[in-house]
């Protein structure tokens, strides 16, 4: 059975997107993310399958399936992932020249514990904030990967709910990169 790895890039201030529900704060970083795409590509090795709202889908499908993404250390690995895209309104989800994602238009929950149990790698959930809430609340998030930019925006949306109860997590480790960014693992549920 698979984990369900939730990875958000966040704000120096806790925020994975602003008052518009938009996270630009990467387009802030001058240069290159080198380290962080390698250990990217490592950590990708043990990764299955991926899980995106519809809203994140759309802007993941504008570069990752796309020539654009040809220079991009982890494209290949990324593109090779199987893909659950939920939706209540999309009735495909294509990938480029890839397989499609499958829809998932049921109750998110049950589908997320089919989905991990189907999986033998772990399964990843990129941005999607309202999945992700729906995820926490229910108690289906393993572990938590916050990559932290050296970016302030003073208000937005967190990372998880605000109405969840307290809870401690584990810590699994850190890790500094380029441009300042510096990655913290959790762990949720034992």
């Amino acid at each position: 059975m698979g984990q369900l790895i939730v990875q958000q890039f966040v704000t120096a201030d806790g925020f994975a997107a602003d008052k518009n529900n938009e996270f630009k704060a990467y387009e802030l970083l001058d240069g290159g993310t080198a380290e962080l795409e390698q250990s990217q590509l490592e950590w990708l090795a043990s990764v299955e399958a991926m899980v995106l709202g519809a809203n994140t889908y759309r802007m993941f499908l504008e570069y990752w399936p796309t020539p654009a993404s040809a220079e991009d250390a982890i494209a290949p690995a990324l593109n090779g992932l199987r893909r659950h895209v939920f939706s209540k309104t999309l009735t495909e989800a294509p990938w480029g020249d890839y397989e499609p994602a499958t829809i998932e238009s049921g109750d998110a929950v049950e589908a997320i514990r089919r989905i991990k149990s189907d999986s033998q790698g772990d399964v990843v959930l990129w941005g999607s904030l309202s999945l992700s809430e729906a995820f926490f609340n229910a108690g289906e998030v393993d572990v938590v990967r916050l990559v932290v930019m050296p970016v302030a925006q003073g208000a937005g949306r967190g990372v998880f709910p605000p109405d969840m109860d307290t809870r401690a997590m584990r810590f699994l480790g850190a890790a500094p990169y380029d441009q300042g960014l510096v990655e913290l693992r959790y762990a949720l549920n034992d």
